[in-house]
């Protein structure tokens, strides 16, 4: 029996008793962890492939230890340039037991169980119920109301702003002829 699981954006392969690395969890050592995103389970030849992931299918797990993985060198250079960038980068990893794999069993919901729900239904007293008349109020729709919004103001034409530079070449023709017969 295996399952695949995904977690911290990676699928694993896991069979009960496996040990293996998976990006950091928040948990502490020796708590359990429960993986509920499993994508596949094979038993005895049969296999549940999830769409995307199988309903009703649990991976539990404990947690053995939080650590850094080898450090890894990033190295960057461009050449005749006098550019080099080292960088180092240290992974924080979880190391995890596989206890057991199920499947075909409800999952844990983690909405309302149902003997609270009907207690709040019983408690409504009669005379607080509402008759079905009441309630089957027809509504008709509103007419949409239509507010007009205030025009934006046209930004001026080319035709105007022409107008307006022809004058001021004309002004300061004048202004030069009249220099000039002075």
């Amino acid at each position: 029996m295996f399952a695949v699981i995904k977690t911290g954006g990676k699928q694993y392969k896991v069979q009960e008793g496996d040990v293996l690395n998976v990006e950091k969890l928040d948990m502490e050592k020796e708590k359990k962890v429960t993986f509920d995103k499993v994508l596949l389970v094979e038993d005895e030849g049969k296999t549940l492939i999830g769409t995307p992931f199988v309903e009703n299918a649990l991976v539990r797990a404990e947690v053995i230890e939080n650590f850094k993985d080898k450090k890894v060198l990033v190295f960057k250079k461009k050449r005749r340039k006098q550019y080099r960038r080292t960088r180092g980068h240290r992974q924080e990893l979880t190391r995890i037991k596989i206890e057991e794999i199920i499947h075909g069993i409800k999952a844990v919901s983690k909405k309302k169980p149902a003997e609270v729900v009907k207690k709040e239904k019983e408690d409504v007293t009669p005379e607080k119920k509402v008759p079905e008349v009441a309630k089957k109020k027809e509504v008709t729709p509103k007419k949409p109301v239509v507010i007009s919004e205030a025009k934006p103001e046209k930004p001026k034409s080319k035709a105007s702003s022409k107008k307006k530079t022809a004058a001021k070449t004309a002004a300061k023709t004048k202004k030069t002829a009249l220099k000039k017969e002075k």
